[in-house]
């Protein structure tokens, strides 16, 4: 599976309250199990008026069916072409 980014636009989403993200969990769980692919849906941040979200399947195609189906935006998918970190450096030498 291929590992995606998913910007998702939503204005006031930092003063969301726990129960509302428990909701928004809720729906988006309902989407994944409604695709009938293997999906994976990792994490999701939430900074500012935006959720940044971590899911893995084959195609980005499936992302943008899981935000239609669960009634979300995904103003942006992209998909992860490579990781790195501080230990990066210290591999490379």
């Amino acid at each position: 599976m291929k590992t995606f980014i998913i910007e998702r636009e939503v204005p006031g989403a930092s003063r969301l309250s726990h129960a509302e993200l428990a909701e928004i969990s809720a729906v988006s769980n309902a989407a994944v199990d409604s695709l009938g692919v293997e999906y994976d849906w990792v994490t999701t941040y939430v900074a500012g008026d935006k959720l940044y979200c971590i899911h893995r399947t084959d195609d980005p195609e499936t992302v943008r069916e899981h935000a239609r189906r669960g009634g979300f935006p995904a103003n942006l998918v992209a998909e992860v072409v490579a990781e790195f970190g501080p230990r990066t450096a210290a591999e490379a030498r």
